[in-house]
């Protein structure tokens, strides 16, 4: 799809909108108080449902997917810093969702990967996530999906280009 099939089907043709008068008006705010939202109806259906926070969630969710994983490569994956990471998987083990284990490449290093009950757990926690991940697709009037995919993609490669290597 090209940026302007994408930007027609968004009923972006006509006038460009004005600049951003307040912190309201930008984008990037604008989709700061959208993921918090989404985050937050997110933390209470899972907090309810399942008695994990979304911190939690997140990382029994990768784990689910991707484990082993370190903790340096799930914190980088689910955005927390090490220490928070570290934190919620400490929790995790405690409750015996997650499971600790050497390394395979290195022995100084700890593989971390869900127990028999936390993959339980996870998989109903995914299938929670799917049902609302289906909602708000179904939210989008048809077509819309595609160019939302797209301007997503655009957005976080501009995001990566600003943000200075460390």
């Amino acid at each position: 799809m090209t940026r302007s099939t994408g930007l027609l089907i968004l009923g972006a043709m006509s006038d460009p909108p004005p600049a951003p008068e307040t912190i309201r008006d930008l984008l990037s705010y604008r989709i700061h108080r959208l993921a918090n939202a989404l985050s937050r109806g997110a933390a209470r259906r899972y907090r309810r449902d399942f008695g994990v926070s979304l911190m939690e969630w997140r990382i029994l969710a990768l784990l689910g997917g991707f484990a082993p994983l370190t903790l340096r490569d799930l914190a980088r994956e689910s955005g927390l810093d090490k220490a928070q990471a570290s934190r919620a998987v400490k929790a995790l083990v405690a409750r015996g969702l997650v499971e600790r284990a050497t390394g395979a490449q290195d022995a100084r290093e700890v593989a971390l990967r869900l127990s028999e009950t936390g993959a339980a757990l996870q998989h109903g926690l995914m299938q929670a996530a799917r049902e609302r991940d289906e909602a708000f697709r179904a939210a989008l009037p048809p077509g819309t999906l595609a160019a939302l995919e797209e301007a997503i993609r655009l957005l976080q490669a501009e995001a990566r280009r600003q943000t200075p290597k460390e």
